[in-house]
């Protein structure tokens, strides 16, 4: 079950329950306006995985979860954020929601951030704790979890 705990997987999941709800009960939200709506939150969601991504390959640092990071990464999206990747999944959850005309991603969301946060972000928190110390506490204090 280890290697299946990794927060892409949680998405996918959920993905495939928002995507089953197509299936059975198609278009139920599809009007223009929110299908726009929704195309944006994706799109912000792949320029927050891209810029996190970019900012882990230039640090040389792990992006893998349970990992601990072999650098603190507080410049660049994450001073605006902590966890632009995991606030990616979320708004990927509700934008390809929107876009499928499915209501079950906007109550799905909250679970996946609630799995997010108690499954890898408190963790990965408490590594990130103990290898940098007072730096961590600092960027802690300064950059929300979220937003």
């Amino acid at each position: 079950m280890r290697h299946f705990d990794y927060p892409p997987v949680w998405l996918i999941a959920a993905l495939g329950l928002v995507w089953a709800e197509t299936l059975v009960v198609p278009g139920l939200v599809a009007y223009a306006g929110v299908q726009i709506f929704g195309t944006g939150l994706v799109a912000v969601a792949l320029v927050l995985i891209a810029l996190a991504a970019w900012s882990f390959l230039r640090a040389r640092s792990t992006i893998i979860p349970h990992q601990t990071p072999q650098r603190l990464i507080n410049s660049g999206i994450f001073a605006l954020t902590r966890n632009p990747i995991y606030l990616a999944d979320v708004l990927l959850l509700v934008g390809l929601s929107l876009r499928w005309g499915a209501l079950s991603g906007l109550v799905l969301a909250p679970v996946l951030l609630w799995v997010l946060q108690h499954r890898f972000i408190l963790a990965e928190e408490a590594r990130i704790r103990a290898a940098f110390g007072a730096q961590a506490e600092g960027y802690f204090s300064r950059t929300r979890r979220w937003i």
